[in-house]
């Protein structure tokens, strides 16, 4: 069982994947790394999320940047999104991330910051095991 399940829309955000494991690892945070897109493999995210069963999801993804919502909108579980850069240094993927609908909620953080992404889940795993 992982505490945190890492999801990037595709292999070019590996860079910020990897910031995101450097966190967990050196906080002793398991996690599940895998590479959905909302568009390309919708059925397997599907599948993905119904038997994931980590605590929090981190969810990495530019351009549209849907994946986090997508993502949030099939879970009750917190996910954090994190915008790639990419067009409009990122910002249409940051703001496609929080101008979520209410009722589907997504934490965003700063653009390609993948370690905050990490510090963010840490801080909601601490509250979880109280």
């Amino acid at each position: 069982m992982a505490d945190v399940a890492i999801v990037s829309g595709s292999a070019s955000d590996a860079a910020i994947t990897d910031k995101v494991r450097k966190v967990l690892d050196a906080n002793g945070i398991t996690y599940d790394a895998q590479i959905l897109s909302a568009h390309r493999d919708p059925d397997k995210l599907d599948a993905y999320i119904k038997t994931c069963d980590a605590k929090i999801y981190i969810a990495i993804a530019g351009l549209s940047a849907a994946l986090p919502g997508v993502i949030a909108s099939k879970t009750d579980k917190p996910v954090i999104g994190v915008p790639v850069a990419g067009t409009l240094n990122g910002m249409d993927a940051l703001l496609s991330i929080a101008q979520m609908p209410k009722g589907v909620p997504v934490a965003c953080v700063g653009v390609d910051n993948g370690d905050n992404a990490a510090w963010l889940a840490i801080r909601i795993l601490k509250l979880v095991k109280k």
